[in-house]
C-alpha cells in the first residue's frame, strides 16, 4: 500500500514536470478506477440521483460569487422542497406514529460546524442547522427546542400534515406494522453534498427525513458530525448514506478524513470504512450504507455495502451521475 501511494505521488509529480496541467491528471483507487481530475476546481459531490438538481443549483451559486457554505446549502435546499421524494424534507416518510421529523446538519473546512435533529415542521432544517452554527455557542439543536429556536428566526413553521405520497405509504405500513429498519439496496434515505470551491476552501451538507417508520424519537447518523458528515480543509471531506445506526457505531466519516489523513485516497478511505461497518454490523444482507469523499488535492471516491449507491458529480469538465462499487457484487 505504501509502494503505491509513493508511486501515485511520483505519477502526479512526473505530469507536473512535463508540463501537463493538473485538470487533466486523473487519480485511481486500488483496482485502477477513475477517481477523478486532480486539482479540478470547482468541484460539487453529492449522493443519490437527487444529488443532480442539488450540484446544479451549488454550482450556480459558486458562480454567483457566493460562498462555499451558500452553495452547500442552497444545493440540498433543492431535495428539501421536491416533493417526489420520500426520503428528504417534509414530504418523506414518517415515523411510526405517522409524524415526519427531520436531521440535517451543515459543516465548514474550519472545523465550524450546526446540526438539527428530531425537528418537526421546518421545511429547511439544513438552514436551520446553518443559524445553530452560525447564531449560537452550540452545535446541535434538536426537537422542540430546535422548533422555537426556528421560530425565534422567523421561520414559517408548516402545517403538519403528510404528503400524498408518504400517506398512502405510511397507511399500507400501518397493515402489518413491522418495525425493522426498512433500508436495503433498493431503499436509501439522505442527501449529502461535499463540496470544494476554486480556492480549495471546503464545506458539506447532509439532511433527511430519516429512517421510515422508525421509532418517535429516532435520530440517525445525518446531523451526528463525525457519522452523516466531517470536513476538514487539511485534509478533505466525507459524507455518509444509509442505514444510521451502522454509521453511527464506526464514526464514518470522520473515520474516512482520518484516513486519508494518514495517507489513503479517497477511494481507500471509503473501502476500509465499509469494511469496519459490516464487521460491527448485523443482518449486513438487509443492510445499505455507502461513503462518498474527497480530499483537499481533488481526488474523490465513493463505495458501498451493496451495489447500487450512485453519486452526483459536477466539475468544470463534465457532471453526471457515477455508480459506485461495493463490498458484495451483483449476483
Amino acid at each position: 500500500m505504501i509502494a503505491m501511494q509513493g508511486r501515485r505521488k511520483f505519477l502526479k509529480k512526473t505530469i507536473i514536470g512535463a508540463g501537463i496541467g493538473l485538470p487533466v491528471s486523473f487519480g485511481t483507487d486500488s483496482f485502477g478506477l477513475t477517481t477523478g481530475p486532480v486539482g479540478s476546481k470547482p468541484l460539487v459531490l453529492s449522493t443519490w440521483d437527487h444529488g443532480m438538481a442539488a450540484n446544479e443549483r451549488a454550482w450556480e451559486v459558486l458562480h454567483q460569487g457566493k460562498s462555499i457554505v451558500d452553495a452547500v446549502e442552497e444545493g440540498v435546499m433543492v431535495t428539501e422542497r421536491d416533493m417526489s421524494n420520500l426520503s428528504v424534507g417534509l414530504q418523506g416518510l414518517p415515523d411510526r406514529e405517522g409524524i415526519t421529523t427531520l436531521d440535517a446538519s451543515i459543516m465548514k473546512g474550519d472545523g465550524a460546524c450546526g446540526a438539527v435533529a428530531f425537528v418537526r415542521q421546518v421545511k429547511h432544517p439544513i438552514s436551520l442547522a446553518r443559524l445553530v452554527m452560525e447564531k449560537t455557542p452550540h452545535v446541535m439543536l434538536v426537537g422542540e427546542g430546535a422548533r422555537q429556536f426556528a421560530i425565534s428566526e422567523g421561520f414559517p413553521i408548516e402545517e403538519e400534515v403528510l404528503s400524498e405520497r408518504a400517506g398512502k405509504a405510511y397507511h399500507e405500513w400501518k397493515k402489518t406494522s413491522e418495525y425493522k429498519p426498512i433500508i436495503n439496496i433498493e431503499n436509501h434515505d439522505t442527501i449529502g453534498m461535499i463540496c470544494m470551491d476554486a480556492n480549495g476552501n471546503m464545506a458539506g451538507s447532509c439532511t433527511t427525513s430519516g429512517l421510515a417508520f422508525k421509532m418517535h424519537g429516532r435520530v440517525g447518523d445525518s446531523p451526528i458530525i463525525g457519522a452523516g458528515l466531517y470536513v476538514d480543509d487539511q485534509v478533505g471531506a466525507a459524507t455518509a448514506t444509509g442505514l444510521g445506526e451502522s454509521i453511527i457505531r464506526i464514526s464514518g466519516s470522520f473515520l474516512i478524513v482520518e484516513l486519508m489523513r494518514q495517507g489513503r485516497t479517497p477511494q481507500e478511505a471509503c473501502e476500509e470504512a465499509v469494511r469496519r461497518l459490516i464487521a460491527k454490523s448485523k443482518g449486513i444482507e438487509d443492510i445499505q450504507a455507502g461513503f462518498l469523499a474527497l480530499n483537499k488535492d481533488g481526488e474523490y471516491g465513493a463505495y458501498a455495502v451493496h451495489p447500487g449507491f450512485n453519486f452526483a458529480r459536477h466539475i468544470p469538465e463534465a457532471k453526471g451521475m457515477i455508480d459506485s462499487s461495493s463490498y458484495f457484487k451483483k449476483k
